[in-house]
């Protein structure tokens, strides 16, 4: 899913109020956290994870984007942002879950 500057910016300012709902440590992306994600999904839309300091210490900016991406890839996601330590994915409701009250709307493109 393509979002806007202005939609991320949206989201953005929605998880700034978020608690991290998971770590990634220092053994990376594990099959176990793909899951937990996914499970997540099913009761939200936005999901703020943290990136533990040793792990992001011994990686770069890009190895780190491109970790957020394979996540969001793996739980049919969007990367909304990764920043510092912090990293932002968006998935909306789908099927029955369209008429729930807690549905993010998001801004026009």
């Amino acid at each position: 899913m393509e979002l806007s500057s202005k939609q991320r910016a949206y989201l953005r300012s929605l998880a700034s109020n978020l608690d991290p709902l998971f770590s990634i440590g220092k053994n990376g992306l594990t099959p176990e956290v793909t899951e937990a994600v996914s499970e997540a999904f099913a009761n939200r839309e936005l999901i703020k994870l943290n990136i533990q300091k040793n792990l992001a210490e011994n990686e770069d900016k890009a190895s780190l984007m491109a970790m957020a991406d394979m996540l969001a890839e793996r739980t049919k996601s969007t990367n909304v942002c990764l920043t510092g330590r912090k990293l932002v994915l968006y998935k909306p409701f789908s099927g029955e879950k369209e008429k729930r009250d807690d549905r993010i709307i998001l801004p026009k493109k």
